[in-house]
């Protein structure tokens, strides 16, 4: 048995290098010990020893031989097998990791804003073809001036977010056009406590801006004392006229204000629903005015064009998206 296994184990062509799939790294450390020398040795006899030696030495390194071929060739299947998963493998697991690390190309296109946050201090296209003209980019306060002074006070300022902001103590600005027939539109917000207002067809000729003009008042209503009298609370026709709605949103949180001036016809919006209209030239509207502190200032609420100002009453506040369109 033992000279037939010797026999088949170096009768045989020896083995050559390996190829097709153990090809490549794998092949150059394989080929050479399964060459023949290898297989010259089992098929040999000792010089020295006798037959039944030889036969046993032969069976014995035959069958190490044979075991150790057996071990290489199964080793190199396994190798196959983790060679070709690895290949398999890689480019999925690739691949994988790019689609979580690769982020759409940026070409140019500005980032959708976060829903329920408006761009600030922009006008749409159809905005601009409705005739609107933004009085504050964000920047510059370049529409607006002092109550009689060229100059903006120094309690307006600009702040990092692109909101105009005034801290109080200041003095109010205004625009620098005047406007007889027009919708305004901005948003604002107050600190706790807060009272600022919006004044409009305001003249230089009185002391205040507020003795000219009347006021959209933009109010804390949760905090501040004005909340005591509906007339005076937000949104309201400053004294007079109460908003028909409460749209109050606290402190800290954005309103926005639209105001539409034709003629003598006055209108109030917050928050998207129109809470005050007025008839400035009205019987009602001249008794209510002669009931309230106005009647003190002869010039209250008759100029049929004026400046619109933005109230500095002490506090913070903050306005954006300021914008105004003539009515023709």
């Amino acid at each position: 048995m033992a000279r037939r296994l010797a026999s088949q184990a170096g009768d045989g062509p020896p083995l050559g290098p390996l190829s097709g799939p153990l090809s490549g790294p794998l092949s150059g450390p394989l080929s050479g010990p399964l060459s023949g020398p290898l297989f010259g040795a089992v098929s040999g006899q000792t010089a020295s020893g006798g037959e039944r030696r030889s036969n046993m030495n032969c069976c014995c390194v035959g069958m190490n031989k044979v075991a150790l071929i057996g071990g290489i060739i199964a080793a190199a299947c396994a190798g196959v097998a983790i060679v070709s998963a690895s290949a398999d493998a890689r480019p999925g697991q690739a691949s994988r990791q790019e689609a979580k690390s690769v982020q759409p190309a940026d070409h140019g296109h500005e980032p959708k804003p976060t829903r329920g946050v408006p761009r600030i201090n922009t006008l749409t296209e159809q905005e601009k073809a409705d005739g609107w003209i933004l009085l504050f980019d964000g920047a510059t306060l370049e529409h607006f001036k002092g109550f009689k002074s060229d100059a903006v006070p120094s309690s307006w300022t600009i702040a990092d977010n692109q909101t105009l902001v005034v801290l109080g103590g200041g003095g109010d600005i205004m625009t620098r056009e005047q406007y007889e027939d027009f919708e305004f539109s901005c948003e604002w917000m107050v600190s706790q406590g807060g009272n600022s207002g919006i004044i409009y067809r305001v003249s230089e000729s009185g002391n205040a801006t507020y003795e000219t003009g009347p006021e959209f008042q933009v109010l804390d209503n949760a905090r501040h004392r004005d909340n005591a009298d509906p007339r005076t609370m937000s949104a309201s026709l400053y004294g007079l006229y109460a908003p028909t709605k409460d749209m109050t949103r606290p402190a800290g949180e954005w309103n926005t204000a639209r105001i539409v001036v034709k003629g003598t016809l006055v209108e109030h919006w917050w928050n998207g629903e129109k809470v005050v209209e007025a008839d400035l030239g009205s019987e009602e509207f001249r008794k209510l005015v002669k009931a309230s502190k106005f009647d003190a200032w002869k010039g209250f609420a008759v100029q049929p064009r004026g400046h619109i100002a933005l109230q500095d009453h002490g506090d913070k506040v903050w306005y954006r998206n300021i914008k105004v369109r003539v009515i023709k």
